[in-house]
């Protein structure tokens, strides 16, 4: 399939790089030194030009696009250019925003702007936020299955009880599969006797109970349950968070510098306290009891003040701090200096057009680790290479780098074993390491 993707940001370049060996991919963006770039670091056709123009499009030859996805950083931007593509193809469109007022102008109006699916990336951000601070120590959630299945990802501390012990001794979940560890910068697939050390991060893939229930074993007595959360920053992302906690009935604390964005926030969240202040303040933190909180959302308009908030919380005694980065290489910055998690907004943006491109049974995609492997959700078919024999036996014929984590079948979750036998229309959960990511979809 012809994929013409607008804007060659980091999202650009993320669905790109994902593309780039399945797709006959089209990249286009103004800047000519990007471009000139694009074209020796991936292997894409990149166009320099306006998206929104129609002579731009042509050249990316538009007429052939299965799929045009309009990733800029202006919102009005994408919009436009979803519609231009429409005048010229029947292409699904896909438009990145930033706004939700366009998200629910988009959803209450059929069709509109020529869009065929729009992503929000503050409330997609938010709501990443949301299910990582609501499972004690994770540091990376989704759900599959209609929500029948949780992946998590989780740092093995030096105190952990599962540390320096073997999968099979770890294991003592009814429905629940280690998938892989990360370890040093390397991906392995975990098997019965692949050892966990301290400084590993697993992926753990079943049932919500007993991902929670391993989440409560793993964390420490100050780290289980997040119950008290406070905010910082009334953004876009900080707004929607504190949302999302209140629609749950929980009372978050938001803090806001600017007395009209507090006002205006208090008035829409009536079971959070908004209150107007520098959140940079460490006096004021104190006063505030701040240090009393179980988790600490780091929500203002700069990774540099979101490093510093994110330290006085630590400085005061918070367990666990979250914090929003807008660049991807200072993940491992705030991680080394003890942020707990650090989510960035344009890669769960990514990550939620890919899934997309995929092939039509793929049902929902994780990328972990900046896409060292992924989490997929599929429908199984007649022709998969899984369906009507045992796991042990259809996964021999599967690359290196695949775990069934799980399966959903009519509604009910069944936990995999070397017996196991997929059925048609069952819906299975898979760990994939990135490298062979398309020979496996090829395969199921």
């Amino acid at each position: 399939m012809r994929v013409i993707v607008v804007g060659a940001g980091e999202v650009g370049r993320t669905i790109a790089a994902n593309l780039e060996d399945s797709h006959d991919v089209v990249i286009v963006d103004q800047d000519g030194d990007v471009v000139d770039e694009l074209t020796y670091s991936l292997d894409v056709l990149a166009v320099e030009g306006d998206g929104t123009d129609i002579e731009t499009l042509e050249e990316a030859n538009i007429e052939s696009a299965g799929l045009v996805i309009a990733c800029t950083d202006d919102d009005e931007t994408n919009l436009v250019v979803c519609g231009a593509a429409k005048t010229r193809s029947d292409a699904f469109t896909i438009a990145r925003v930033k706004r939700r007022t366009l998200l629910e102008t988009w959803q209450g109006s059929q069709g509109a702007f020529g869009v065929d699916f729009m992503a929000c990336t503050d409330l997609l951000t938010a709501q990443a936020i949301f299910r990582i601070s609501g499972l004690a120590a994770a540091q990376d959630v989704e759900m599959f299955a209609g929500g029948l299945v949780r992946m998590a990802e989780f740092d093995i501390g030096s105190g952990s009880p599962v540390a320096d012990k073997t999968v099979r001794e770890a294991d003592q979940y009814d429905s629940l599969t280690f998938a892989g560890i990360f370890r040093d910068g390397e991906m392995m697939v975990a098997t019965g006797e692949t050892m966990m050390r301290a400084g590993d991060r697993v992926v753990v893939i079943g049932s919500p109970d007993s991902v929670s229930g391993f989440a409560t074993d793993i964390a420490t007595a100050e780290t289980n349950g997040s119950k008290e959360v406070v905010i910082v920053g009334a953004s876009e992302i900080g707004f929607q968070v504190a949302r999302l906690f209140d629609e749950q009935g929980n009372r978050p604390r938001l803090i806001e510098r600017d007395p009209d964005r507090a006002r205006e926030v208090a008035e829409k969240l009536p079971n959070t306290m908004v209150m107007e202040s520098d959140a940079t303040d460490a006096e004021f933190l104190a006063r505030e009891h701040v240090d009393e909180a179980d988790i600490v959302v780091a929500a203002l308009d700069s990774d540099e003040k979101n490093l510093l908030v994110s330290l006085l919380a630590r400085r005061l005694g918070v367990d666990r701090t979250v914090a929003v980065i807008e660049h991807p290489e200072y993940a491992d910055v705030f991680e080394t200096v003890g942020i707990d998690v650090a989510v960035n907004p344009r890669e769960e943006t990514a990550e939620e057009i890919v899934r997309f491109t995929r092939a039509d049974h793929t049902e929902k995609v994780a990328m972990l680790e900046h896409d060292r492997a992924e989490v997929i959700e599929i429908e199984a078919n007649i022709n998969s290479v899984l369906t009507g024999r045992p796991i042990a036996e259809a996964t021999a014929d599967l690359p290196d780098g695949v775990v069934i984590g799980a399966i959903s079948r009519g509604g009910e979750l069944v936990t995999p074993r070397g017996t196991t036998v997929v059925e048609s229309g069952d819906h299975v959960v898979l760990f994939v390491d990135a490298r062979v990511l398309d020979d496996v979809i090829d395969l199921i």
